[in-house]
């Protein structure tokens, strides 16, 4: 056991924060958001505020020889209303690229959340103290994946030796956008969310931009991603503008190439891969919007739209496909960096039979697993989107 007099108090700066658009100075600490605050202030609702402070894909990341470290933080929890309380937020600590432990804090600040009202009401909470120990001696590369469902102030870092900032390691940077299952919905910590598993399979550095229920074409997150430094771009649309039956689709086309020509503003020439939805059964022929459902006691997703309303426009799963499939064709054309997912062939109708959706929604821990190796697999290969040469807006 390591004497805690001989613990290193290092301050937490943003060279030791990665996945993060920006730290916010607060009484506690500093609270990682993954939209800045421009952003931030163009759309003041509940949800994006809960999704975007949730620091899904943020990590601590440092070289260290230190045996014992500690890591004080102020989580905000959220329970809701008719369901059972939801384990802590996971804290996910990687040595050498490998997991070695996790932990997680208690208490924190409690959000009590209504989903049929959509009322909440805040309880203060306390700091709360991790401690990983036991680990090995020498010089190594440390990495504390942070929860993707909980909000967390980074308060204190602690250590018996001291810590040093990482550079790039030459790692390419992925920012990625998508829905709740970017962020990591159902997954089972941080670093199990598809898009850090794909991230690790891939060998960069990621920045996650998936938002629960906000990955709704919305221009200040094209403007985000196109001021974000960024080697390689992804963006999975779809099930959010189904599920809250947000456009029809003579605005869905062009409001999807303004989103893109907004990214590539920033980025004429990098890699940018537009994936499309993976297999939902509730909303592939059937628009929205979507409803909670807790008829069966265990929230459960359905849809609430008919399928002969895709006539007048309204949108499902098949028809974003298609149009998602139309729209990077014609881009291709003249982007030789513009490239499609079919996102069935990271979950299709088969791995709904095998591996189904707990909540008609959203994939549980191993289908995350699934995804994110599906994608590093097609993505990161040498002849795919992000690996090395590629045919001009070739189709996986």
């Amino acid at each position: 056991m390591t004497d805690q007099t001989a613990w290193i108090a290092t301050p937490i700066t943003g060279d030791l924060v990665r996945g993060t658009l920006e730290l916010e100075q607060t009484p506690h600490g500093l609270l990682p958001h993954r939209l800045p605050a421009w952003a931030r202030r163009q759309w003041v609702e509940p949800q994006l505020a809960m999704a975007e402070s949730q620091p899904s894909g943020v990590r601590l990341a440092f070289a260290s020889s230190a045996t014992a470290i500690e890591l004080d933080v102020l989580a905000t929890k959220r329970v809701y209303a008719g369901l059972p309380p939801r384990p802590d937020g996971v804290y996910d600590l990687y040595v050498d690229g490998q997991l070695v432990e996790q932990a997680s804090v208690s208490g924190g600040r409690v959000v009590q959340m209504n989903l049929a009202t959509g009322s909440m009401t805040t309880e203060d909470g306390a700091v709360g103290t991790m401690r990983f120990g036991n680990l090995a001696s020498g010089k190594k590369v440390i990495e504390l994946w942070l929860p993707h469902n909980e909000t967390t102030e980074l308060v204190a870092l602690r250590s018996n030796a001291p810590v040093v900032a990482l550079g790039t390691r030459g790692r390419r940077v992925w920012l990625h956008h998508g829905s709740s299952i970017s962020q990591g919905s159902n997954a089972a910590s941080g670093s199990g969310i598809w898009p850090a598993v794909a991230a690790m399979a891939g060998g960069v550095d990621l920045t996650n931009l998936g938002f629960g229920g906000s990955a709704l074409l919305d221009p200040f997150t094209a403007r985000a991603m196109r001021d974000t430094p960024a080697d390689l771009i992804s963006v999975k649309l779809g099930i959010n503008l189904v599920n809250l039956d947000l456009m029809r689709l003579r605005a869905f086309g062009p409001a999807v190439h303004g989103f893109l020509d907004t990214i590539r503003e920033g980025h004429p020439s990098a890699p940018l891969l537009v994936v499309s939805p993976l297999y939902c059964p509730i909303h592939e022929q059937t628009p929205g919007p979507g409803a909670v459902d807790f008829s069966t006691g265990a929230l459960q997703f359905r849809a609430t739209g008919r399928p002969e309303e895709v006539a007048a426009g309204k949108l499902t799963l098949e028809v974003i496909r298609a149009t998602l499939q139309q729209i990077v064709a014609q881009r291709a054309a003249t982007d030789p960096h513009m490239h499609y997912l079919d996102g069935l062939a990271l979950y299709g109708t088969a791995d709904q039979a095998a591996l189904p959706l707990p909540d008609g929604l959203h994939p549980d821990g191993e289908t995350h697993r699934l995804i994110g190796e599906r994608f590093a697999a097609q993505a990161f290969a040498e002849t795919g989107p992000f690996g090395g040469a590629v045919a001009a807006g070739r189709r996986l």
